[in-house]
């Protein structure tokens, strides 16, 4: 009997072991599992793309400054497709995927779509702009919310998380963790939502 017992409590553990260890995206449970691992040539394993929900949702309001110290919030950028990525510069996975951003941002950006990376580094300005002046970033504009406010309200648990926002305010899609941004994949996956008429044949 006690050798049953012990047979049982081992089959237990192990299972539990099993769903402990198992990665969980609290935004990605409930979205269609249409996403593919891919490496990049440094061999890291990311996604090809996100996945979108079945139906828009709404954001809580946010607001953040810019390089100047100007107040923003998502509203700025109304009418055009947002790719609003929270990251900070002491996060590695965030200094990984920022050059495949900053590569987004120039192949795609533009009157209909722009990549809107997020810092919430508390030392502020001075911090982003010494790390992308060192890994030679040219294309993404500097946004800072040192009070670290925005994410809590976004309901991002853990940094990068990235989330797709329609030109009408509403979150698309949301991926937590890093991607190659500027991977085909990926590039043809956004070209088919920003500007579909671009892949007419």
């Amino acid at each position: 009997m006690t050798r049953k017992i012990v047979i049982v409590c081992l089959i237990v553990v192990g299972l539990l072991g099993v769903v402990l260890l198992e990665p969980i995206s609290l935004f990605n449970a409930d979205q269609d599992d249409d996403t593919a691992s891919v490496s990049d040539s440094k061999g890291r394993t990311s996604l090809e793309v996100m996945s979108l929900y079945e139906k828009p949702r709404s954001l809580n309001p946010i607001s953040f400054t810019d390089v100047e110290s100007s107040d923003l919030d998502l509203s700025h950028w109304r009418g055009k497709f947002v790719l609003l990525n929270i990251w900070a510069t002491w996060c590695a996975p965030c200094r990984e995927e920022m050059p495949t951003l900053d590569n987004l941002q120039r192949q795609l950006g533009g009157k209909n779509f722009e990549v809107v990376a997020l810092s919430i580094d508390q030392a502020g300005v001075p911090a982003i702009q010494k790390f992308y002046t060192k890994i030679g970033i040219k294309h993404l504009a500097i946004y800072v919310d040192q009070t670290m406010k925005a994410s809590t309200d976004l309901q991002t648990y853990g940094i990068p998380t990235t989330l797709l926002i329609s030109p009408e305010g509403h979150e698309l899609g949301r991926l937590v963790g890093p991607a190659t941004w500027d991977n085909p994949e990926m590039l043809t996956f956004l070209r088919r939502i920003v500007n579909p008429k671009t892949l007419e044949p």
